[in-house]
């Protein structure tokens, strides 16, 4: 099969796929709605949709705690999340899966619960120059309690990490090892497993930013051996507000809770309060049961597609926009490594990035511009932001030649 061929057998399914998202049958602006800002946050199909509407009609309760028919429904759906969730990156029991509001909520509980732990002054945090701000910030908050250094992995022009610099970097001193699995504003795929194997010969342990990658990459937490891996559902096509934090089994026995309150107890008294098991030591409170729940459909919704087509399709939009992109006068891509997600970062010569989300929002096309939470990064490319595109399941070939286009019509405007 030809590449034209490729093209069309994949628009005739997008044609069906397409149809479950309604929020991209509109208008923006007069002009048929094109989204390219998957990387901040996908769209969602109707399936999810539906199933926040059902629980709220059918099964609201409040869970774990309630003996009546509604608590118990409840309680099974929230479950059934956390076993789908514990599937999906392959985690070795559903006990596993720590339910958050977002990948920054499970970074934070790491650093709050482990790092107070653990650490002590003068231990090391290795993270590199491409990390979100989410990776970051927690980091630079438990060094500063604790009196611990932060390490930072240099970058190539390409995007990529100096990987020959991390074993030097490393030492018996280094007890973290932090990495995002890809990267929100270059797309750059980090060989994270390999990175695992060199953390642990040091004694460190690894946690991976993977909220660029659930949706994307087959994640298989046992494979890779990484000790937390923390990623967020409204990436994948599912609610906000709910986050998803892998940990092995020994690590989360040992680390003691994060927040007081309901659900993360066993008993209370005024002398002592004895904590629940894992996971709930570490979801006080009532937590977001209805987003929870729908995040199974969303799961179903990736696996119903199956990982590997949406790999392919989402590389095959990446190659064509690469392509025509290049072709535009003045446009410079930032990061250019050879294995990337469907994300494209790009500044364009006498434009500044916010004009140009600007008048690419006027011509229906939704794109993000700024630092991207991502600012130590545009510094190494001394850059105060760029303009991002990236990629779903349900974009077309035909969307990106209508940005290639506007972006073409936009130049020849202004440089006239």
């Amino acid at each position: 099969m030809n590449t034209i061929d490729q093209e069309s057998a994949l628009l005739c399914d997008l044609t069906k796929i397409r149809a479950q998202f309604p929020i991209l049958h509109q208008k923006v602006n007069g002009k048929p709605l094109i989204y390219l800002d998957n990387a901040a946050s996908n769209q969602k199909p109707v399936s999810v949709i539906k199933a926040l509407e059902y629980y709220y009609t059918n099964d609201h309760a409040n869970i774990h705690r309630g003996l009546h028919t509604l608590a118990e429904r409840a309680t099974e759906a929230y479950e059934n999340s956390r076993k789908a969730a514990g599937t999906f990156i392959n985690a070795a029991e559903a006990e596993e899966i720590i339910f958050t509001k977002g990948t920054s909520e499970g970074i934070n509980l790491i650093a709050s619960t482990f790092g107070r732990k653990f650490l002590v002054p003068g231990d090391e945090i290795l993270i590199t120059n491409m990390e979100h701000h989410s990776n970051i910030v927690p980091w630079q908050m438990l060094c500063e309690e604790k009196g611990l250094d932060l390490k930072v992995l240099p970058l190539l022009d390409n995007g990529e990490v100096k990987w020959d610099t991390l074993e030097s970097m490393l030492s018996e001193r280094t007890k973290i090892v932090s990495v995002v699995h890809a990267s929100n504003s270059l797309g750059t795929i980090n060989p994270i497993k390999a990175i695992c194997a060199k953390a642990h010969q040091v004694g460190a342990i690894m946690v991976v930013d993977g909220a660029q990658a659930a949706a994307h990459l087959n994640i298989d937490v046992q494979d890779l051996d990484c000790d937390f891996y923390a990623f967020s559902s409204h990436k994948m096509y599912g609610p906000t507000g709910v986050g998803i934090l892998y940990g092995k089994r020994n690590w989360l026995e040992e680390m003691p809770p994060y927040q007081g309150g309901g659900e993360m107890i066993k008993e209370v008294s005024f002398e002592q309060t004895t904590y629940n098991d894992i996971p709930h030591k570490f979801e006080a409170g009532t937590p977001n049961i209805a987003d929870v729940v729908a995040f199974k459909t969303a799961i179903e919704f990736i696996d119903g597609i199956g990982k590997k087509t949406i790999l392919n399709h989402e590389n095959l939009l990446l190659a064509h926009a690469s392509k025509e992109l290049a072709g535009i006068d003045g446009l410079r891509p930032i990061g250019v490594a050879p294995h990337k997600v469907g994300v494209i970062s790009f500044v364009l010569e006498g434009i500044h990035h916010f004009d140009l989300g600007v008048m690419l929002d006027a011509k229906g096309i939704a794109v993000r511009t700024g630092h991207h939470c991502t600012q130590p990064l545009m510094e190494c490319y001394g850059l105060e932001g760029t303009v991002r595109v990236s990629f779903a399941i349900y974009n077309t070939i035909e969307e990106i030649d209508t940005l290639v286009e506007s972006l073409e019509s936009i130049v020849k405007k202004l440089r006239s």
